[in-house]
């Protein structure tokens, strides 16, 4: 089955009833008040709160990244449908030649989609636990601007090759993936001890067993969780018994044969939010029980509350 030939994709009806449908399962709730009484009114889809104190209009876009779009929803639906479908991410210009729309348009879909899959990191509840296991690695992705690059190390030698070699002058990510659960990932702009040992602070439970590789980022922070356990990589030892990193290099993995093979080039300036898409699709898996189906309607609720304007802010 095609599920293109759905009539979400193709009529403007179907897909505001889908998109209510997977916002307001219960029925639609106002936008601006919380109040679920309202008023029908002449224009398609829109509503007038019933309170007092508030009676504004509201649509299914209304405080979600769709809001002020003028693109259709059914564009929107597929916009959705693909960046959840698609295990290595989808670009803007697939969008583009599915939609038959102005590339500029598909890609303002597509940083929006990806926003809608953002997760919070002030209410995120700290990953692991007591007996659970929580692998947390590092990589290096893409060139930096050529205004940020450095020509010696932290220490200030003198770069031997150039910088050409290993992880200077590279975006550096850190990831965090709770064992058969989920991931989160940061993009920072320098993985030192003081802002890796943050993020493992701030993320993971503290009587997590916490499991890395020999690196000197978590030699010190490692000793404040209930085990911190390694393997040594040098020594070629990728496993003992159930101590490894094979999940967070598993996610790596995904992560860059989609910016390589699809996306193919991504500014810094919007690192953080191809993590946060990938980051999305990991924990909203077909190995935690996810569909496409369901992880697209996943996708639409979290669009709620999020905007994402032209003059704003990183």
């Amino acid at each position: 089955m095609n599920i293109f030939k759905e009539a979400r994709f193709h009529d403007e009806a179907a897909a505001r009833a889908w998109f209510e449908a997977a916002r307001w399962p219960n029925g639609p709730i106002c936008s601006h008040c919380g109040c679920d009484k309202h008023y029908a009114t002449k224009v398609d889809g829109r509503r007038r709160c019933a309170a007092k104190e508030c009676r504004r209009d509201f649509t299914v876009t209304t405080g979600t990244v769709m809001e002020r779009s003028h693109a259709p929803l059914t564009s929107w639906a597929v916009a959705f449908t693909m960046g959840c479908a698609s295990k290595k991410g989808f670009s803007a210009h697939q969008l583009h030649r599915q939609l038959g729309c102005q590339y500029k348009t598909a890609w303002f879909l597509h940083h929006r989609v990806m926003e809608a899959m953002r997760e919070g990191s002030l209410d995120l509840p700290p990953m692991g636990g007591s007996g659970k296991i929580v692998e947390a690695d590092e990589t290096y992705f893409g060139g930096v601007e050529s205004a940020k690059m450095r020509t010696a190390t932290t220490s200030g030698r003198k770069f031997t090759k150039a910088g050409k070699g290993g992880p200077s002058n590279k975006r550096a990510i850190v990831t965090l993936v709770e064992r058969h659960g989920k991931v989160r990932s940061f993009h920072i702009p320098r993985a030192d001890k003081a802002t890796v040992g943050k993020i493992v602070m701030d993320n993971i439970h503290h009587e997590s067993r916490l499991h890395t590789d020999q690196s000197r980022l978590y030699t010190q922070i490692g000793g404040l969780f209930g085990e911190h356990e390694t393997v040594n990589h040098g020594e070629k030892e990728y496993a003992r018994g159930d101590v490894h990193v094979n999940s967070a290099e598993g996610y790596f993995s995904i992560f860059k044969r989609g910016m390589r093979g699809v996306y193919q080039h991504c500014s810094e300036k919007h690192l953080h939010r191809y993590l946060a898409e990938f980051d999305f699709r990991y924990n909203h898996r077909a190995a935690l029980g996810w569909s496409d189906e369901a992880r697209t309607v996943a996708a639409v609720k979290a669009a709620e509350g999020k905007r994402l304007t032209y003059h704003q802010p990183r």
